[in-house]
């Protein structure tokens, strides 16, 4: 066969020379890529992890000091389940203990739920499943402050460098009221900042519906589901998680109150609600998961 006819992996030779150099090309920037990212310590798949305690969000006690369980916890079919994308979630009403003198107790709807790994979904948001599940936006979505109250937080002074002046820990309740009595817990960094999204839904011959989240994510918080996904995703963190924590309510009458309510409860239940979730400064020095993987730019070690 002549030179001119001659053909490599069907081509003609001079395609066939230079698709070969484009492939030993690609395959050197692919190896020199990989290469670069593991020195550089960039995680670009994100790892599931759990909290210590071992403990489900379901666990979350039924009472606290000043709020108690109504009724029993909602749960969804394995079909529903399927689209929440989780089966580690609880949904419940609380109803406050002690109201004001000549006022009902207050009651609050409340859906927890955990996510965890290579967090690939949008993240479940009143503003789309209940549109899409037939009810209209009112007045529309505002977010305000929770005002957490923090006269028993503590600063964690051991805290890694990347956390400190972020981070304050918080004595759980003694007796049947925790999960771990007495014991100190992270909340999310920066405490006093937390937020509640909240949107008020029409819905036809009864009180509007207002609904509020925030999340708790990598052991931050944000209040948008844009942020969860900018966080998650650090490149410098090997795992991911985040907790949605969902209020609604048709017994109170604005945004404000919608808040006021969720920090009474807050106040009592936030520090069991972190013990569901992983302590970000024991990811973030190494200690925890027991592998020792990264959880963020002060890790020592990485996985095999």
């Amino acid at each position: 066969m002549s030179s001119s006819k001659s053909k490599i992996l069907g081509l003609p030779s001079s395609i066939a020379i230079a698709a070969g150099v484009a492939i030993v090309i690609l395959g050197t920037s692919g190896a020199v890529l990989g290469i670069s990212i593991r020195a550089l310590g960039l995680y670009l798949q994100k790892s599931p992890i759990y909290p210590r305690t071992g403990l489900e969000i379901r666990e979350l006690p039924a009472e606290s000091e000043n709020w108690r369980r109504v009724g029993p916890d909602r749960f969804e079919s394995p079909e529903i389940e399927v689209t929440l994308g989780t089966t580690n979630y609880v949904t419940r009403t609380y109803e406050e203990k002690n109201p004001a003198e000549g006022e009902p107790p207050r009651q609050i709807d409340v859906h927890v739920a955990y996510y965890t790994g290579s967090i690939d979904t949008v993240p479940h948001i009143p503003e789309r499943c209940f549109v899409g599940g037939g009810m209209q936006i009112g007045s529309g979505t505002r977010v305000v402050d929770l005002g957490l109250d923090s006269s028993g937080w503590l600063p964690m002074r051991d805290a890694p460098e990347s956390m400190q002046g972020r981070s304050y820990t918080k004595t759980l309740a003694r007796g049947v009221y925790s999960n771990r009595p007495g014991q100190r817990v992270l909340l999310p960094m920066d405490p006093g900042e937390m937020q509640l999204r909240v949107t008020e839904f029409e819905v036809p011959g009864r009180p509007s519906l207002y609904a509020g989240y925030f999340f708790i994510v990598n052991g931050e918080h944000r209040s948008s589901a844009e942020g969860v996904r900018l966080l998650a995703f650090d490149l410098k963190t090997d795992y991911a998680y985040y907790l949605k924590v969902q209020f609604n309510s048709q017994r109170v009458e604005s945004p404000e109150e919608l808040a006021e309510v969720a920090a009474d409860l807050l106040d009592d239940i936030l520090g069991e609600l972190m013990l569901c979730v992983p302590d970000w400064s024991e990811v973030v020095s190494g200690e925890w998961p027991e592998d020792g993987a990264r959880g963020g730019t002060e890790g020592t070690a990485t996985r095999g």
